[in-house]
């Protein structure tokens, strides 16, 4: 999509933001993160899909995998490798997980996110609305985007 229909379809980046309350603990950076800022349109799927981990995967298992591990979501800025394309992370409507063993550049042989116990959880993400960018182009597997890649 282009700027001007992320715009027309998002808003302006930063103003339709609401707060999610995570419902499990999430941490960035070694740091507890207890909300973040997420499109107001998609705070409440992004919510259930949370939930869901939670209640598939439980806590012990949540922090084994680092499906605690919060890389960010609301960011105003362009897309990576683009001197002016916006990111989906400029509307709030994509989050990352577990940057430190999903980074931007691994493809599926290296991605924590591309073994086999994780396909749960992106199925549970993309069910609610947030797809993996790994699993469509290989490539930036801790991003989810409410955008088909």
């Amino acid at each position: 999509m282009t700027n001007g229909e992320l715009i027309a379809k998002y808003g302006k980046p930063g103003e339709q933001l609401a707060t999610l309350l995570f419902p499990y603990p999430m941490y960035y950076m070694g740091k507890l993160v207890k909300s973040t800022q997420v499109h107001k349109n998609y705070v409440e799927s992004l919510k259930n899909a949370l939930t869901e981990i939670y209640q598939v995967y439980g806590p012990e298992k949540i922090k084994e995998l680092g499906l605690d591990q919060y890389g960010g979501c609301f960011n105003n800025r362009v897309m990576r490798g683009s001197e002016t394309k916006l990111s989906m992370h400029a509307f709030a409507a994509a989050i990352d997980f577990y940057p430190e063993k999903n980074t931007l550049k691994m493809k599926s042989d290296q991605a924590l996110f591309a073994k086999p116990e994780y396909k749960n959880f992106i199925d549970i993400m993309e069910k609610h609305g947030y797809y993996s960018l790994g699993r469509a182009k290989n490539y930036d597997w801790m991003h989810f985007q409410t955008e088909k890649p």
